[in-house]
């Protein structure tokens, strides 16, 4: 917004002041000499008021931010919320940031409003100093009466553009501000692009090595040293250990979510990070603790990985992970349409539709990342048998 203001009075107003320029010393260069020097005065004056604003504009803007995220989380997480008696806590936390955001909007609106009278003012000296010099030079016979009031037009007309950019100079002061934090975000790190050379892989056998690899998510506190594991292709591979061990960790180097520090991880002899990691992951069916839906219908989610898929393929699917009969109970069976939050439906059945996108996919090497965590141990029972079947001939990482 205060780009798209900026350029629009920026082009009108440099134009008006160089026709008006031009007619001014037609009349009388003199006077119009004395008006050219003072009128950026204005600007200056502009400058001097919106440089110090800036700071307040972004204090503004971080503390909006603040009081976003509480707003955001406090509502995303109610019920925790609620359960534990954090509602009063809560209010008083935003009350607090509620006030340091209307102080820092307050000094920041109010010093930026001074910048127009300013300018406005020392404009006014000039257009009064104008027409006092003029009077006197059209008495002594320089310029006509009749121009003495032309030139009074004109140079109102000269300085009305500067009055109009120092205005749109303090929406640009809110604007760098706002957009100082969007450029914070953009110039962080970008992932590291595949290869111009990268290889595709299509349905591997599933021989997985690891070979002396090394990984910390933080330089100073080391986690994985020195890590190998040959793994053969349809084998099935335990993760098990204490919280915090990096289970985890092995499951995001696997799928290339981090690339290693040093070492390699290879699938049928390729080393992923010289595979593009859409055709790595297209070969990887995953199932995690934390369940995740988008909002559309129930077939869509299910046929995520598989968007051509048929409605027998997604029904076939939906019954090998026991989904389908809860999902007959639906209103609108799978055409219902479930939010991002997955609605109305409980943490287990959102799990069973997880478990169905992959059972639909079948690739040829899975991770099971805690997958029947929120399932009750009837359907959880029914489960590990459909995984059975399911990772016949197929390499496997169960994470426990």
């Amino acid at each position: 917004d205060g780009l798209l203001m900026g350029f629009t009075q920026l082009f009108t107003g440099v134009m008006t002041i160089l026709g008006t320029l031009v007619f001014m010393v037609r009349i009388h260069w003199g006077i119009a000499l004395v008006v050219v020097c003072i009128t950026p005065l204005s600007l200056l004056v502009a400058n001097f008021i919106a440089t110090r604003t800036y700071s307040m504009f972004k204090l503004q803007s971080v503390t909006r931010g603040e009081q976003t995220g509480l707003i955001d989380e406090t509502i995303g997480n109610i019920k925790v919320v609620q359960a534990f008696g954090h509602e009063k806590a809560s209010m008083e936390q935003f009350d607090e940031i509620n006030g340091r955001l209307q102080k820092a909007s307050l000094r920041a609106i109010f010093f930026s409003s001074l910048v127009n009278p300013s300018t406005r003012f020392v404009n006014s000296v000039v257009y009064a100093g104008v027409g006092l010099s003029g009077a006197l030079i059209a008495i002594s016979g320089g310029i006509t009466v009749g121009n003495l009031t032309s030139f009074l037009n004109y140079a109102n007309q000269y300085t009305k553009p500067f009055n109009e950019i120092s205005g749109v100079v303090t929406e640009l002061q809110n604007a760098l501000a706002c957009a100082g934090r969007v450029f914070e975000l953009i110039d962080e790190p970008a992932q590291t692009p595949d290869p111009a050379d990268a290889e595709q892989i299509d349905r591997p056998d599933g021989a997985v090595s690891i070979d002396h690899v090394y990984f910390s998510y933080a330089p100073d506190r080391k986690l994985i040293e020195d890590f190998t594991l040959h793994v053969q292709p349809g084998q099935r591979v335990a993760i098990v250990g204490p919280t915090g061990c990096g289970k985890t960790t092995m499951i995001n180097l696997l799928m290339r979510f981090y690339d290693v520090d040093s070492g390699e991880i290879r699938v049928d002899g390729h080393e992923t990070r010289r595979l593009t990691r859409r055709s790595l992951r297209e070969n990887i069916g995953m199932v995690l603790q934390d369940t995740w839906l988008s909002a559309g219908t129930i077939r869509e989610n299910i046929a995520m990985g598989k968007p051509d898929a048929t409605d027998e393929e997604i029904i076939a699917a939906a019954k090998a992970s026991h989904a389908h009969s809860f999902i007959k109970r639906l209103p609108d069976g799978y055409n219902t349409v479930i939010s991002e939050s997955g609605g109305q439906l409980s943490q287990g059945q959102k799990q069973l539709l997880c478990i169905a996108r992959v059972m639909l996919c079948l690739p040829p090497m899975l991770i099971l990342d805690e997958a029947t965590s929120s399932i009750d141990t009837r359907t959880e029972l029914k489960i590990q048998e459909a995984f059975a079947r399911m990772m016949q001939g197929r390499t496997s990482f169960i994470v426990a």
